[in-house]
């Protein structure tokens, strides 16, 4: 069986990260050349050297995703050596501040990750979206918890920072698809192997609860009775950037193991 991303050229910004790196690792398993892109070199090396110690193609890029000229420049440099820009997937973190009610918000904490969500998709996006027009294919990628809709109390600045990023991906997709390109992305959140405490209370504080309490705060709550699995994010993430998605745009797929319905 052909692999699904076979020639293709694949960015994965926050490639470093626990998403971002399973992310990357089935992108290249599935035959795409991996270009990771992130601030921390360790942690991009480290995910480069398990892809190609594995057989896959990788290289990697150490930028900030809301440094504009720097993604450009990235973007024009992996065209030029590479020859396309196939797949553009956003991952970053935004610096979302959760638990306080949205009402005791600082100004700042409230519109941080609204500005740095949409900011940094809109760069690496309209990075990729240029050269993607000029070769009339491509898919764009972006990923949130689904918490746009502000059904879930206690989701502090992340509800509107995932309205935002998701309805520009929207519009993006209506003004790309003449050319071929695609633009998706995936609803999930509470990632069982990426739940760590430094993650945790970079987002929730120090006093916020611990890995194993979310764990089962999500799986009480979810459908299927569990957090998502990285593998589940990963997998769908493949095929959404395949060909064999080739219907799908415009729209979210919903990897949250039941925690969100619709």
């Amino acid at each position: 069986m052909s692999k699904l991303l076979a020639g293709r050229n694949a960015i994965v910004y926050g490639g470093g990260g626990g998403i971002g790196g399973g992310v990357a690792r089935a992108f290249a398993r599935e035959g795409a050349r991996v270009f990771l892109v992130g601030r921390t070199r360790a942690k991009l090396e480290a995910v480069a050297a398990d892809i190609t110690g594995r057989g896959g193609a990788a290289e990697t890029a150490v930028l900030d995703a809301l440094d504009e000229q720097a993604v450009d420049e990235h973007a024009e440099a992996v065209t030029a050596g590479a020859g396309s820009i196939d797949v553009s997937f956003n991952l970053i973190t935004r610096g979302d501040v959760q638990g306080p009610a949205l009402l005791e918000l600082t100004p700042d904490d409230l519109l941080r990750a609204v500005t740095n969500g949409l900011l940094s998709n809109y760069f690496t996006a309209r990075a990729a979206g240029r050269q993607m027009m000029r070769q009339r294919s491509g898919v764009i990628l972006h990923l949130n918890s689904g918490s746009g809709a502000g059904t879930t109390a206690g989701m502090g600045s992340t509800g509107p920072a995932d309205a935002a990023t998701e309805a520009f991906m929207r519009q993006l997709a209506a003004e790309l698809g003449p050319y071929g390109v695609r633009v998706c992305g995936i609803w999930t959140a509470g990632v069982a192997e990426t739940l760590t405490r430094e993650k945790l209370a970079a987002v929730g504080g120090p006093d916020g609860p611990s890995p194993q309490d979310v764990q089962g705060m999500i799986a009480g709550m979810s459908v299927l009775g569990r957090t998502p699995r990285l593998a589940d994010v990963a997998e769908v993430a493949a095929f959404l950037a395949s060909d064999r998605a080739g219907g799908i745009t415009g729209s979210m797929t919903n990897v949250t193991a039941g925690l969100v319905l619709r």
